[in-house]
């Protein structure tokens, strides 16, 4: 397996990059010499995100300059008791000089599994109950979710997605074309997941069908759009819930706004700059959440509601509603221009 290794100069897209790609959950800033600069976690860059900090920027802006490190000569027995007293899920070892060596996770070592993982929800319910308009004619004969990106059905990746993360029970509200849905998935035995489903007999908006669950859940849940494709981390997610001590938890992707003018900063009538075709950066919401039973509880049966008359409603109420930002990939299929460039994405992997 390579080592998650990126420059000083490397940026935090880098970072996310090469956490994806070697899967040891951080990332190490070394100089020339493979000095050891400082650590990048899954963590640290979503809290670089929440402060505003743009995926462009140089890495070095969000990393832990003094990390916990151990020395490469140590045994694996003494590598491992050190983490677990630390707290720690991965670290960077070191030589007596303090270069870089290698990364050990916990999961290296025959110990308890420390990642929570899909584990921990009570179950997942997925939104494909919508009509899709804004695709017709390919939603003439279809649910949205059901549309084929890169030869499988869109809800089909979620579930195995889901399934991945250790998410086995499932809901599936329906109501347009919903048969077709139950057709596919059946209990799900198929896809290594118990599928029940939550039949709107009205459109319910995307959170109305939580009434038609059918006990209180008993721990969180996970609430995700079923026109929504990414590889987001739903057992990070969960973690970052609980550490929040949230009340509902909502994920929120990175949109940037090109202004293509020149921006005119004023006081009263007078000009006082121009900014040259600006940018910005705004976390917006990606249509994916964890919520606690209480929250779910704010839902009335057969009553429409969205996701964000509950989230406006928690947050008016006092409640700890936190932000997770989102780093990995990302997309939505809610109109033409969005699917067209999710299948380009498809077919330039295939090439």
């Amino acid at each position: 397996m390579s080592e998650p290794i990126i420059p000083a100069d490397a940026t935090l897209r880098d970072a996310v990059a090469v956490i994806e790609h070697t899967r040891r959950l951080i990332a190490v800033v070394v100089d020339a010499d493979r000095l050891l600069l400082g650590v990048l976690s899954d963590g640290d860059i979503r809290r670089a995100l929440l402060r505003g900090i743009d995926l462009d920027r140089p890495a070095a802006d969000a990393m832990t300059r003094h990390p916990i490190v151990g020395e490469a000569s140590d045994t694996s027995e003494a590598l491992c008791n050190f983490m677990i007293t630390r707290g720690v899920a991965a670290m960077p070892l070191v030589d007596q000089c303090g270069r870089f060596v290698r990364v050990v996770q916990l999961q290296d070592f025959a110990t308890e599994q420390h990642w929570t993982g899909g584990e921990g929800y009570f179950a997942a319910v997925i939104m494909a109950g919508g009509e899709g308009r804004r695709l017709l004619p390919l939603t003439l004969n279809r649910p949205k979710p059901m549309i084929d990106v890169g030869g499988v059905p869109l809800l089909e990746r979620q579930v195995r997605s889901m399934v991945r993360s250790g998410l086995k029970r499932i809901y599936v509200s329906t109501n347009y074309l919903g048969h077709l849905i139950e057709e596919h998935f059946g209990d799900g035995s198929d896809f290594g997941a118990e599928i029940c489903y939550l039949r709107e007999t009205m459109p319910l908006g995307t959170a109305g069908a939580l009434s038609l669950l059918p006990r209180r859940p008993e721990g969180p849940i996970l609430v995700i759009n079923g026109d929504v494709l990414t590889t987001s981390d739903f057992g990070r997610l969960l973690d970052y819930h609980r550490e929040s001590e949230a009340f509902a938890t909502v994920a929120a992707m990175q949109h940037r706004v090109e202004i293509p003018f020149g921006v005119l900063r004023i006081n009263g009538h007078q000009a006082m700059a121009i900014e040259e075709k600006p940018s910005e950066s705004f976390l917006c919401n990606a249509g994916i959440y964890v919520l606690t039973p209480a929250a779910i509880d704010m839902v009335a049966r057969d009553t429409r509601i969205d996701m964000t008359d509950i989230i406006k409603r928690s947050i008016a109420a006092g409640r700890r509603v936190s932000v997770f930002p989102i780093h990995e990939y990302w997309a939505d299929i809610g109109n033409p221009g969005d699917l067209e460039q999710v299948l380009r994405r498809f077919r330039e992997a295939r090439d």
